[in-house]
């Protein structure tokens, strides 16, 4: 069964994809940037952005009946490599316990140029009770 998830972006409608996919026991969770997507804000530091891309991926694990203890996968794609450091405190942070397999991309750009962050995860659906 196959079950999307739609985070609010107007991206994701006009751009044709889903926040999340939720199939065969994972939860896809497609790159997220550090938009406050109800606001349609960024905040303008990459770190601050990290923040704000791990909020919105919480809050997608959990309608998902998923969450950040449950992620096996992280991509990390980052504009500029002088950003890496403050984005991977923040992943460390979020991610210390966890500790996925994961993977961190200096990329030429992003969709916009203020987007500094982009955070791709795949999670695990708990096992039913």
């Amino acid at each position: 069964m196959r079950r999307r998830i739609d985070g609010g972006s107007s991206f994701e409608r006009d751009y044709g994809y889903s926040r999340a996919v939720v199939q065969n026991g994972f939860v896809f969770v497609a790159g997220t940037t550090g938009y406050d997507y109800a606001a349609m804000t960024l905040p303008e530091e990459a770190g601050a952005q990290a923040e704000a891309c791990w909020r919105t991926i919480a809050g997608v694990l959990d309608e998902a009946a998923s969450s950040l203890e449950q992620v096996v996968r992280a991509t990390y794609y980052v504009t500029d490599r002088t950003d890496a450091e403050a984005v991977l405190t923040v992943c460390g942070r979020v991610l210390r316990e966890i500790r996925p397999a994961a993977t961190l991309v200096v990329v030429a750009g992003l969709l916009r140029p203020e987007m500094k962050v982009e955070i791709e995860v795949t999670a695990a659906l708990p096992p039913a009770a």
